[in-house]
């Protein structure tokens, strides 16, 4: 999903997250989960490291044919078999979801409780923000992740895990984000899934060691690009997508931006808002 706010805004919004009335905070266990639960390090899941190169497609019938070592694709409506044939030339599949947010036409959308939904997504009529504190969200979630497993996914890519800054409807502070977001990492080291932190740049410190990539959208143009480095500080790769129509249409916009970017050392992808294969620019 888009990213909708500058890092500048993210860390004001997170700094207020506390003050909600809901009476988590930092040592609070309301949602059963504990946010000072350790990172689970230890396991065989795949490790991607600095400038993997990558292909991101959620929508469309995918594109098997790029020379990357990492395709990023929708967790629900690809097959098995579409998994199968891309692990089977070498490369590795890391399985899109959203962590954070109702999707009305996913097919276990009847697995969410009334009072799990918040907000509808600015932007994105078919979604509404989930309470990440909900026992029950966390058995959804628990399932896409035995999904993954399932399917045979190399990794997952867990979206929209940033609420706590968002419009969502409910009292969301940065504790309880911490919490279910540290949740969703070791649930899917336990499975043997390697897990990208999806944007959330306000909490990567304190996520870093839970997690083994970072995908994030258009922090190139947002200006929030230092916020990643630390990912690469550890060895971990930062898979960056830019959707501005300048870096597709001006030769010497696009030289710029993968200048920077492999300044960085990110794997910086030119895409299509929809994902769907439209077009491809990478920077590697």
């Amino acid at each position: 999903m888009k990213a909708r706010f500058a890092l500048v805004s993210v860390l004001i919004m997170s700094l207020f997250g506390g003050c909600g009335g809901n009476g988590n905070s930092l040592n609070g266990n309301e949602n059963g989960l504990d946010p000072d639960v350790a990172p689970i390090t230890e396991g065989n899941w795949y490790r991607p490291g600095v400038f993997v190169t990558w292909q991101w497609q959620l929508s469309g019938n995918i594109n098997t044919s790029y020379a990357v070592e990492i395709y990023d694709i929708d967790l629900f409506s690809a097959s098995s078999e579409i998994i199968q044939k891309i692990q089977s030339s070498g490369k590795k599949v890391i399985c899109y979801f959203s962590a954070g947010t109702y999707e009305e036409y996913r097919d276990d959308k009847d697995k969410f409780l009334p009072e799990d939904l918040g907000n509808t997504v600015g932007g994105w009529e078919k979604e509404r923000w989930l309470d990440v504190r909900s026992p029950n969200v966390h058995r959804v979630m628990e399932s896409r992740l035995d999904l993954a497993k399932e399917k045979g996914c190399d990794g997952v890519e867990p979206d929209n895990v940033d609420g706590h800054i968002n419009k969502t409807g409910f009292k969301l502070t940065a504790a309880d984000q911490l919490a279910y977001n540290k949740f969703i990492a070791n649930e899917s080291h336990k499975r043997e899934l390697s897990v990208g932190l999806k944007n959330d740049l306000s909490q990567v410190n304190e996520l870093l060691d839970y997690y083994d990539f970072a995908v994030n959208e258009e922090c190139f143009q947002l200006g929030e690009c230092d916020a990643l480095l630390p990912f690469i500080s550890d060895d971990k790769p930062v898979l960056n997508a830019e959707y501005l129509r300048k870096y597709v249409e001006n030769k010497s916009e696009r030289e710029a931006l993968c200048t920077e970017s492999i300044n960085n050392l990110f794997s910086t992808l030119v895409l299509p808002l929809k994902l769907d294969d439209e077009f491809r620019f990478s920077c590697l």
